[in-house]
């Protein structure tokens, strides 16, 4: 079985153009546009075309005429949430599975209020278009006061706060920039994989122009591009460093996470034939029943034997990794540069000096795979210093109290290829951690940002996501994180009332269900 069975490409995989994501299934065939369509509609058949099936969203008087005009796109289904960040938390769930998401809102209360959420997605490499209603666009030049705002004529307040945790931020203020603002603030978040701001002033979401069409033209997107001589050299130098090794070790991070590139590296991880480890925040990067897993790498408390066998690998070849305090316990690590080879998502750098820049991680990965000889050693000796770890419970004892290692046996028993797992901040992550997961099944964590509360809108966007690959998603949240956000376990009934189990009991353990 595929080692990402069921997880959707998503939009950070295409290398092509879209030409075909506006026809219908029945047929094939591109339906016949629409032309000269509202502002609104031409927003709704983009987000559609680039794989928005649903959009998360709270209404207000500044997008009231923006929702309508989405609405009415059959394509594109809207989510209502108890409050603004917790449907940009929920945009942030259903972009990890699907690779990009949407969330709706309204200006000034509602955007502010979501903007942490943008932050998290901008910390955690994630496209999400954040789009608000904005003022009446006679407002700019009236000098007014207007209400949800800070009191003051300027409105661009809200604008300058997205620039700062976004990579494209836009504001439509006239017809004839709207095609463009749209196409390129949408093309810049696919591109550099970061969220964007789209405001669309309120008295112009209702309105048609004829740049505007229904489906859009299709555009193409190329989100990868190499340099042939970069990449030669670089697979020159790497070459050489591998070929004077004894052990080296794969490590892989959460940059991995879009479909192509972990398939990449499961390709070079077979050729080199070396273990392989993950970090904390690349659970499942890599399938943890195959023969070279060696565990997650986290320092002093990594699993058995795989920080020694790390820290003891003469070559280190890191790839997608993201080093924090989090993710190194405070820069605990003993990783050497001189003994690191750094493959990034357009760079690759080695032994701490040598840097080759304009590489694709997934071209590289894929011409470093043919071109590597096998070297097994340091699976030899892991597999040499492992204890094997005791046999899972199949059934508690009977009067057993309810430990967390007692339900994490529980929860180990029923784990399968369909299972999708999310952890929050805190406890969670260091108990999630300790779970073997089935290949095929899919692990989530907002290790960069932790935000304590972004589970629970989280689990609603990524459920819904994972709804149509039949998955299941068990989360687990902290009783204090899941105060913080609880408001929304009241919106997954919306969709599936027969298939969500709310928490009961004080307990800190959430299963959300949606496959039939």
């Amino acid at each position: 079985m595929d080692d990402s069975a069921g997880i959707s490409p998503g939009i950070a995989d295409l290398k092509v153009d879209m030409s075909g994501a506006g026809q219908t299934a029945e047929t094939g065939v591109d339906p016949a546009p629409e032309h000269c369509v509202s502002l609104g509609k031409f927003l709704a058949g983009r987000l559609v075309e680039v794989g928005v099936t649903h959009a998360f969203a709270v209404p207000g008087d500044f997008n009231l005429t923006l929702l309508d005009e989405l609405v009415s796109k059959k394509e594109l289904k809207m989510c209502w949430t108890c409050n603004e960040l917790n449907a940009g938390y929920a945009a942030d769930g259903f972009c990890r599975r699907k690779g990009v998401g949407a969330c709706v809102v309204t200006y000034g209360v509602g955007g502010l209020s979501v903007i942490n959420a943008c932050a998290g997605c901008y910390s955690e490499d994630l496209p999400v278009i954040f789009v608000s209603g904005g003022p009446n666009s006679n407002e700019f030049a009236a000098n007014h006061t207007i209400h949800h705002t800070i009191g003051l004529p300027d409105l661009g307040e809200q604008y300058r706060a997205f620039k700062e945790f976004t990579c494209a931020a836009v504001v439509v203020q006239h017809l004839s920039e709207a095609h463009h603002q749209i196409d390129w603030a949408i093309s810049e978040a696919l591109r550099r994989q970061k969220p964007a701001y789209i405001e669309i002033c309120t008295n112009l979401a209702g309105l048609t122009d004829p740049s505007f069409s229904d489906p859009p033209i299709p555009f193409a997107i190329a989100l990868g591009h190499t340099n042939k001589r970069s990449l030669s050299a670089a697979l020159k130098s790497v070459q050489k460093v591998l070929d004077g090794s004894i052990k080296p070790v794969l490590l892989a991070g959460p940059r991995l996470r879009p479909h192509g590139r972990r398939q990449a590296f499961l390709k070079l991880a077979e050729a080199l034939q070396c273990g392989v480890a993950t970090t904390a925040d690349g659970k499942a990067l890599f399938p943890e029943d195959h023969d070279q897993y060696i565990g997650y790498y986290w320092g002093s408390i990594s699993s058995n034997c795989t920080c020694e066998t790390v820290e003891a690998a003469d070559v280190v070849i890191s790839v997608g990794c993201v080093w924090t305090d989090y993710s190194t316990l405070g820069y605990s690590l003993l990783l050497k540069p001189e003994k690191s080879i750094t493959i990034g998502t357009d760079r690759v750098t080695v032994k701490g000096g040598e840097t080759f820049g304009c590489i694709d991680m997934e071209t590289f990965l894929l011409a470093l795979a043919d071109t590597v000889a096998p070297h097994p050693a340091s699976v030899v000796n892991y597999k040499r210093m492992l204890v094997p770890s005791a046999p899972i419970k199949t059934e508690p004892e009977k009067e057993e109290r309810l430990t967390t290692q007692a339900m994490l046996q529980q929860i180990q028993r029923v784990l399968t290829p369909d299972t999708c797992m999310l952890a929050e901040t805190g406890d969670s992550w260091f108990n999630t951690m300790k779970l073997k997961l089935p290949r095929g099944a899919d692990y989530v964590i907002q290790m960069r940002y932790g935000s304590i509360g972004w589970s629970v809108g989280a689990t609603l966007g990524y459920s819904l996501a994972a709804k149509a690959d039949g998955k299941r998603l068990v989360s687990f949240i902290g009783d204090g994180s899941f105060q913080v956000t609880v408001q929304d376990v009241s919106t997954p009934p919306l969709f599936w009332p027969r298939r969500w189990a709310p928490p009961t009991g004080g307990v800190s353990f959430l299963s959300v269900c949606p496959g039939d």
